[in-house]
């Protein structure tokens, strides 16, 4: 950047409302080219509370989360301190595990700890000078037109500053996105899923993990699943995803009990009885969300990004990915554009839109994928054949996880791809099957088969039969 440019930056306020991850690595992009930012919180500073409080769903990082954190020199230290996982278990009623791998050899997601990510992010946006961290802020209401903002502490005094630029980093339930509920022109949905969540931890077995670490281990039942997620202290996450009536009817612990000696029977002793009786009842299930909404800005002064913008469940382990892409694709903006806001904001809301409605979609599905398709032999059947096609043909057939997960092919282009991909498989397998049965009744018309090259055969094996018989009697 120019350093007229880096001086008119400077002079610009942007206001990041969130301090949550996206906030927080939003803080570092402005930060980094020149921006005065402050980042408002309303929560305490989680680096040095006793208790964080918040969603603990683990977190899986996959490449563009990676190149949102590269872009910044965070990528190393934050994949330093996860896992590895480069496949999918699937755990049979049975107890038997069948891997199902993500993508090509060395191909994997990272299993990350929310808590600990959202804390380095924190402390890396306080490296800069340009920012300043405040917590204990709520958004109580601020103006499109100026830019001002009030916010309300603890001790309900009043806090109001100016910004240039306000950045909506505030989660599913944003106060930002408040604002743009009183425009006209402004689409909103919010959506509630049937199904809720509970976690458990699978405790260490002799200092040891459990189970296999570098897999996303999965007990798919159909109707409902449960999840394990390793963690750096050698526990797992266990989150049971169930609907909520399933859940209702689970009211003690000989329930509890039942249930799980029914449905997941190995995972007992890994967890513990008691440990399971225990922490089933710790806290009701937790819901689900997702947020759809469109534009994503109002005029140059505001802009959501995140779940403020686009909540999605957790089936795909893209919510914190596709937030992350944010803040990528919106600093690729700021370059194309020169730092003009009030062309960046409307770019921003038109190119991103159709994306973060598009992992929205597939995180739903992918929900029925982990918990039902998983067990059908067609699926795994049709795995095989897109791993294969993929590995004979590249860059004509990808798979679907491969475009979101490994490369950062658009969303909405990569569901695109996919059916188009489906069709053209499926129909290329119907018609080598109907090949192989024409092909397969045109020899048996033209070459019968003979009886005597049956029944010849038959005979010789009989009297061989006879024969050794007779030798054993004798």
């Amino acid at each position: 950047m120019e350093e007229s440019e880096c001086r008119s930056a400077e002079k610009k306020v942007v206001a990041v409302v969130g301090g949550g991850l996206v906030g927080a690595l939003n803080a570092c992009f402005f930060a980094k080219r020149g921006f005065k930012v402050e980042v408002f919180e309303s929560r305490e500073d989680i680096r040095k509370a006793k208790i964080v409080r918040g969603r603990s769903i683990n977190l899986a990082l996959s490449h563009r989360g990676r190149q949102a954190l590269k872009h910044v020199g965070m990528e190393e230290k934050i994949i330093s301190k996860g896992i590895p996982m480069n496949a999918r278990m699937i755990h049979s009623l049975t107890g038997k595990q069948s891997p199902i791998p993500y993508g090509k050899k060395g191909q994997y997601i990272l299993s990350v700890d929310r808590a600990n990510l959202n804390k380095e992010l924190l402390s890396e946006a306080d490296t800069y000078s340009n920012t300043k961290l405040n917590f204990d802020h709520k958004l109580q209401d601020w103006n499109a037109e100026t830019g001002l903002m009030t916010f309300v502490r603890p001790d309900q005094s009043q806090v109001h500053i100016k910004a240039d630029l306000i950045v909506g980093c505030d989660g599913a339930f944003s106060a930002t996105r408040k604002r743009f509920l009183r425009r006209t022109r402004f689409n909103y949905s919010q959506t509630y899923i049937p199904h809720g969540y509970k976690e458990l931890t699978m405790p260490p077995i002799n200092g040891e993990f459990a189970m296999k670490p570098n897999y996303l281990h999965i007990w798919p039942r159909n109707t409902f699943m449960m999840i394990a997620l390793p963690n750096l202290d050698r526990t797992f996450t266990c989150t049971l995803f169930m609907p909520f009536d399933e859940f209702e009817k689970i009211t003690t612990d000989d329930e509890v009990m039942r249930f799980f000696q029914k449905y997941f029977p190995d995972a007992i002793p890994l967890i513990g009885v008691d440990a399971l009786k225990r922490d089933y009842f710790k806290l009701p299930a937790q819901a689900m969300v997702s947020v759809k909404c469109s534009p994503y800005h109002i005029d140059d002064k505001c802009v959501l990004m995140g779940d403020a913008a686009h909540a999605v469940v957790p089936f795909y382990g893209q919510g914190m990915n596709a937030g992350f892409e944010d803040c990528i694709v919106f600093d690729e903006m700021m370059d194309q554009f020169n730092e003009d806001f009030s062309a960046v904001l409307p770019e921003y809301s038109r190119v991103r839109v159709p994306d973060d409605h598009a992992i929205a979609d597939l995180a739903m599905y992918n929900y029925i994928e982990m918990r039902a398709h998983v067990n059908s032999k067609w699926f795994l059947f049709r795995k095989h054949v897109d791993n294969f096609l993929h590995f004979l043909m590249p860059k004509t057939i990808i798979p679907l996880y491969t475009m979101v997960t490994f490369t950062r092919t658009r969303y909405h282009k990569a569901v695109e791809r996919w059916h188009w991909q489906n069709k053209v498989i499926n129909h290329s397998l119907l018609l080598s099957a109907l090949g192989a049965v024409v092909g397969s009744s045109y020899l048996l018309i033209k070459n019968p088969p003979s009886i005597n090259r049956v029944i010849i055969p038959a005979e010789k094996m009989w009297t061989r039969l006879v024969a050794l018989r007779t030798l054993r009697t004798s």
